[in-house]
């Protein structure tokens, strides 16, 4: 039996009781947006340009960029997947940390597709197969001749296991050609040293190689684009060089961890595509090499599983693998 005095006590209770256990209003302290590299390449611009602009985009919302880079971007894209699910913690990744390194690094500590609650597609970037400017090859077909009959190239890559390594070796494979992979870490040396033609080609993000192309100091043999650009109408894309399987996009995303509250991640969906809109927006991401390509948390999330699928078939073609 209760007691009268014990039910007054009990009903007194209740309101204190019920606002403790509310849950605060989103977002009441600031945000953190993970990113599995270093400080001052393309991916932490964009994480930084968006970072700010989502500060604006919702009211009294702050968002801080915290590099955690290291083992082929899976320290920080495991921090992020490990995160408590509260909407205090995202992860700006790409093709690398969502889909390649499924494939591609043994026992990877964290699953790209499950542990995430995909918030939306931000931006895509093209790639561009380049030779120095002195290279005899003119075309991919010459290049590949070069690589054939005794002959034996050199390629650069941003790293082992990176985008470049992928499809420069897939390229490699299904032409059957000789050739040496020469690792860098990241693009800028890899650059410095297919200039200066000490390898013979290098798969390179556009926005890397852009200007050196316009200036004569590299030639583009193949732009992963669909068409060709209007600025250089004389640079074919991989579909008419004859080598469509490379025209592999680099894409960058946003992620919550897997079970954040689904009013948190339709919130932050239905920002981004307002943000990406934006003509300062657009021509911040113009201005670093990005086209914005938004895709809502629905598509996106089929369009990961798909990319899921393809880098699987590129990394068995290439038999690329990172120990984990």
């Amino acid at each position: 039996m209760i007691s009268r005095r014990g039910l007054i006590a009990a009903s007194l209770l209740l309101p204190g009781a019920a606002q403790a256990q509310a849950p605060e209003a989103w977002p009441s302290r600031p945000v953190r947006i993970l990113l599995a590299y270093p400080p001052g390449g393309s991916t932490d611009v964009l994480a930084r340009t968006l970072a700010d602009r989502l500060a604006v985009a919702i009211p009294g919302a702050s968002f801080v960029v915290e590099n955690r880079p290291g083992g082929a971007a899976v320290v920080g894209t495991q921090a992020a997947a490990t995160a408590a699910p509260d909407g205090y913690t995202l992860a700006l990744g790409n093709n690398q940390t969502h889909a390649a390194n499924a494939a591609m690094v043994r026992d990877l500590p964290y699953r790209p597709v499950e542990d995430f609650a995909p918030i939306g597609r931000l931006a895509e970037v093209h790639h561009a197969l380049v030779v120095p400017a002195a290279s005899p090859a003119r075309s991919l077909a010459e290049l590949a001749a070069r690589g054939k009959g005794g002959g034996r190239l050199t390629y650069a890559s941003s790293g082992v296991g990176s985008a470049s390594h992928v499809i420069a070796e897939s390229f490699v494979r299904r032409q059957g050609l000789e050739a040496t992979h020469v690792p860098y870490r990241g693009g800028a040396q890899a650059v410095t040293d297919t200039v200066s033609g000490t390898v013979d080609f290098f798969v390179s993000t556009w926005p890397q190689v852009v200007a050196l192309v316009q200036d004569g100091r590299l030639r583009c043999l193949g732009l992963g684009a669909p068409a060709r650009l209007a600025a250089l109408p004389e640079v074919p894309t991989f579909a008419e060089a004859g080598a469509p399987t490379m025209a592999v996009d680099a894409w960058f995303g946003l992620w919550a961890p897997a079970r954040t509250p689904a009013a948190i991640v339709a919130r932050l969906s239905e920002a981004l595509p307002r943000i990406l809109a934006e003509p300062e927006m657009a021509a911040r991401l113009a201005g670093l090499g990005f086209t914005p390509a938004p895709l809502p948390a629905a598509e996106f999330a089929a369009f990961q599983r798909a990319e899921v699928a393809r880098w699987k078939a590129l990394v068995e073609l290439t038999g690329i693998r990172i120990e984990g």
